[in-house]
C-alpha cells in the first residue's frame, strides 16, 4: 500500500488514546523485520532512520530510505517513514525527496531559548515542505553515549509551563517528552514520572512522545500510553535481540561462514520482538 504519513497515524493514536510503536532501522534485515513484526500484529508503524545510522551507512541518507520505502510499500498494515533525531540542517532538508513524511528535529542539546529559536526555524521551513515535526524538551539523555541526566538535575525532565509555551512558540507537531526513560539501556529499569505525565498530558495540545522507551517495562510503557504518550521509539531492544540471536547461531554453528543464517535468524528474533512491543502497547500481554 502507499506510504502512510506519520501525523495521520498519530492522529488517529491520539482519537483512540493509543499509541504508534516507532522502530529505529539500521539494516534492511531491520526493516523487514519490523514490517513482519507488524503485520504479525495487524498494526500501523513507524520505520525511523536516525542521524547516527545516517552516519553508520557512511553519510548516505538515501540507500537505506529508499530500500525502506520500497519494503513499506509492499506491507500488508500502514507503514510511515520519520528521520529521527536530526541536528543539522543539512540532513533535515533531504528529507522531503527521500521518502519521509516527518522529521524529528534534535535542538534539546540547546539552552531553552536556542532549542525554540532553532526549532521554530525548522518548523517553519519544514511546514512549508509538507513535513511534520517532532522536537524534544529537556533532555532524554542516553544519546551518543551520554549518561542521563540525574533526575533531580535541572533540565532533567520536561516542565509543563515551559512545554506549553514552547509547543505555541515553534509550531511544533508533537513533543518528546523527558519523565525518566533514556537512550541505549539495556535493562528494562527505567521508572516513568507518571505525575509528571499527567500535567505534561493536560499541558500541551499536541501529541506526545516517548523516547527511550527499551528501558521500560512492559506496566510502564502501559500506563504511558494511559497517560497520553502517542507515539513509542524503541532502538535498543531490536539491535539486542537481534545481537542475542547472532551470537546463539554462531555459538551453535561455529564453522558458519555464510551470513544468510544468522542474519535471517536476527531478523526472526527482531520481528518477534515488534510484534510483542506492539502487543503491549494495543492491550496484549505484558511482562515485567
Amino acid at each position: 500500500m502507499p506510504l502512510a504519513t506519520t501525523g495521520t497515524l498519530l492522529a488517529r493514536a491520539t482519537e483512540a488514546r493509543s499509541a504508534v510503536a516507532a522502530f529505529n532501522v539500521i539494516t534492511l534485515e531491520h526493516v523487514e523485520a519490523v514490517i513482519a513484526g507488524a503485520e504479525a500484529a495487524g498494526a500501523p508503524v513507524v520505520l525511523q532512520v536516525s542521524e547516527n545510522a545516517v552516519k553508520f551507512r557512511l553519510g548516505r541518507l538515501l540507500p537505506l530510505a529508499r530500500a525502506a520505502a520500497a519494503s513499506a510499500e509492499r506491507a500488508r498494515v500502514p507503514v510511515a517513514l520519520h528521520l529521527d533525531h536530526v541536528r543539522t540542517d543539512d540532513l533535515l532538508r533531504q528529507a522531503p525527496d527521500a521518502g519521509f513524511s516527518s522529521v524529528m528535529y534534535d535542538a534539546s542539546r540547546l539552552p531553552y531559548a536556542g532549542n525554540l529559536a532553532a526549532t521554530a526555524a525548522a518548523v517553519a521551513w519544514a511546514h512549508g515542505q509538507g513535513l511534520w515535526i517532532e522536537a524534544e524538551l529537556g533532555e532524554v539523555g542516553g544519546k551518543d553515549g551520554r549518561p542521563a541526566l540525574d533526575a533531580h538535575a535541572p533540565g532533567a525532565r520536561t516542565d509543563p509551563a515551559e512545554a506549553r509555551d514552547f509547543v505555541a512558540g515553534t509550531g511544533v507537531d508533537a513533543l518528546a517528552v523527558a519523565i525518566g526513560s533514556a537512550h541505549a539501556m539495556t535493562t528494562r529499569t527505567a521508572a516513568l514520572d507518571h505525575d509528571l505525565l499527567d500535567r505534561l498530558s493536560a499541558a500541551v495540545p499536541v501529541p506526545l512522545v516517548l523516547h527511550g522507551s527499551s528501558g521500560v517495562p512492559d506496566g510502564g510503557l502501559v500506563a504511558a500510553v494511559a497517560g497520553g504518550i502517542a507515539k513509542v521509539n524503541v532502538g535498543t531492544a531490536l539491535n539486542m535481540a537481534m545481537t542475542a540471536s547472532v551470537r546463539r547461531f554462531l555459538a551453535d554453528h561455529p564453522e558458519a561462514v555464510d551470513s544468510r543464517p544468522y542474519l535471517g535468524a536476527g531478523r526472526e528474533a527482531m520481528a518477534r520482538e515488534v510484534t510483542r512491543i506492539i502487543g503491549v502497547l494495543t492491550g496484549g500481554t505484558t511482562r515485567a
